[in-house]
């Protein structure tokens, strides 16, 4: 792995953006799957650094987010140069606007913003293009994912995580009978949870990280409804389903049931990470498990 500083960082900008080279450099967070770094006061660079296809999603970030970043309700960093692989830096990296705001699992959301993030979801939850990219495991059947499912929750319960494993997987396969999405492939950010939002006093303020984004079926974004709200039909009500899907506010019965199994499955992810020794690995996250203790709460009716 090669070790990021702020001098090999000054290095990359001074072979492709000599221009920026000399604005103050600081870490800003290493995240799972890559570090960022201020720029200045309104920048950004992030570096992949613990995944193999990091760079795979910092370029299709550049490739996506600035065409849609006009229409979004909320602050998202929207790419600004696009780094390419060379002696340095085996990979490639990306330059983008900086966010001010503190990750929800550092701060959680504690005043309503319901209506924010369905506004966000509202907005972003449009047909996307043949071309768009599509998740390995987000967005698609959750059939996919059933055996993934069944590891983590046979791994959760060896250590103690859970204690209903039972209800655990009720709700998994209440998801997994519900009917399939049958609209086009919409864009969804696919990785929407505590640690890429942002809260200020509070409140949601800015959506981060979209190397996931990804064309699918909504229910998967709609699982942060219990993974980042106190009162997931809160959102629910206020989404907005788009135009080719039904009409009405709010998404339908099957759509509902499909967030709610992939709302478990990633608790699931965010306990391993967060509680079961595992974050000593780079990118590993101890405070993943606090938020996805009290979405387990949330989905089982515990408040």
């Amino acid at each position: 792995m090669i070790e990021v500083t702020a001098g090999l960082i000054r290095d990359l900008l001074r072979a492709q953006r000599p221009d920026l080279a000399e604005h103050p450099v600081r870490l800003g967070a290493r995240g799972w799957a890559a570090q960022l770094w201020r720029l200045g006061d309104d920048l950004a660079v992030r570096l992949p650094w613990a995944t193999a296809d990091a760079g795979t999603l910092l370029r299709n970030e550049y490739t996506w987010v600035p065409a849609l970043a006009p229409g979004l309700p909320l602050p998202v960093p929207v790419p600004q140069f696009l780094g390419e692989p060379s002696d340095l830096f085996p990979h490639p990296w990306l330059i983008t606007t900086w966010l001010p705001g503190t990750p929800a699992d550092q701060a959680p959301i504690t005043r309503n913003s319901a209506h924010s993030l369905a506004a966000f979801l509202t907005a972003l939850h449009q047909p996307a293009p043949g071309d768009a990219p599509t998740g390995q495991d987000r967005g698609g059947p959750l059939a996919e994912r059933a055996e993934g499912f069944a590891r983590g929750l046979a791994a959760v319960t060896e250590l103690g995580l859970i204690d209903d494993p039972e209800a655990v997987d009720a709700v998994w396969q209440d998801a997994l009978e519900a009917p399939a999405w049958t609209g086009p492939p919409l864009w969804l950010h696919a990785d929407l949870h505590a640690a890429n939002v942002l809260t200020t006093e509070g409140a949601l303020s800015g959506i981060i990280d979209f190397g996931d984004m990804c064309a699918g079926d909504p229910a998967y974004d709609l699982s942060a409804a219990w993974l980042l709200l106190p009162d997931a039909d809160d959102l629910l009500t206020a989404y907005r389903p788009p135009a080719t899907a039904a009409p009405g506010p709010g998404p339908d019965g099957a759509t509902v049931r499909r967030a709610r199994g992939w709302a478990m499955a990633r608790v699931l992810s965010g306990l391993l990470i967060g509680d079961a020794g595992v974050h000593g690995r780079p990118g590993g996250k101890a405070g993943w498990g606090p938020p996805a203790r009290a979405a387990l709460g949330r989905l089982l009716g515990h408040r």
